[in-house]
């Protein structure tokens, strides 16, 4: 999937000099929300393409395979200061480098899960976390049956411990799988053991402190906003099968 000649695009070329760490900080503080999640989904891109041994790739090719317009993708690359001349693309291994710098994952990071019940138990053993940076090193439940067993290899700890096991093994990320009556307390617990970014399974709110940043993962609205979409394309089809015009969404 090489970009093909003669394509008006740019060229990123490896730095000759080591990198600027605080323009990178400066890069990132610019960086719109949106646009960090983007960089994401090309970050995923294309390390698939650097594990095919695809060195160049056009922002036509690359925007394809990621969704987006090429218009977005070259503005969104532009806040990684990726600029170059017109040419032949875009080095894949470079771009990876950029961006990967950009979204903190050159730093070594330390995940840890509260809630060893069925989506724990999965998340524990998901083996895609440490490929991308991500290892998990401390578990965390209440249930007596649990402590002390292995999951995933990790021995799990009860969340009393958490202070003393995140300090140990530098926790950056805590992850909580928890019911949701568990889920603030052990936020809390979390955030007094110095983890300030937060990945939330539970369908609460957390009420965080102004340096904690907290993602929020609701499956259960994924699924009523992707019941929305059924909803209204059953309805447009009907519709338009008793003689309606329909008009583009």
């Amino acid at each position: 999937m090489g970009a093909r000649r003669g394509e008006a695009d740019e060229v990123v070329s490896a730095p000759g000099s080591a990198v600027d760490e605080p323009a990178v900080r400066e890069r990132a503080r610019a960086i719109p929300e949106a646009a960090v999640a983007r960089l994401a989904v090309y970050l995923r891109v294309l390390s698939g393409m650097a594990e095919q041994s695809v060195t160049t790739v056009s922002s036509e090719e690359l925007s394809a395979a990621a969704g987006v317009n090429s218009a977005k993708l070259r503005k969104d690359l532009s806040y990684i200061g990726s600029y170059g001349t017109r040419g032949v693309g875009y080095e894949v291994e470079v771009l990876v480098g950029q961006i990967e710098r950009i979204l903190g994952l050159t730093r070594k990071h330390s995940v840890c899960v509260v809630g060893i019940g069925n989506l724990g138990h999965a998340l524990a053993n998901y083996g895609g976390f440490p490929g991308r940076g991500f290892p998990v090193s401390a578990l965390f439940d209440v249930d007596e049956d649990l402590i002390g067993v292995p999951v995933g290899g990790i021995l799990v700890d009860h969340i009393e411990d958490i202070p003393r096991v995140c300090a140990e093994r530098e926790v950056s990320i805590g992850v909580i799988a928890t019911p949701p009556p568990a889920a603030q307390g052990v936020c809390d617990r979390l955030v007094s053991a110095g983890v300030q970014c937060i990945l939330n399974f539970a369908p609460v709110v957390l009420q965080v402190p102004d340096h904690v940043e907290v993602r929020k993962v609701d499956l259960a609205v994924e699924m009523q906003i992707l019941s929305f979409h059924v909803a209204r394309r059953a309805d447009e089809a009907a519709y338009a099968d008793e003689g309606g015009m329909v008009v583009p969404g």
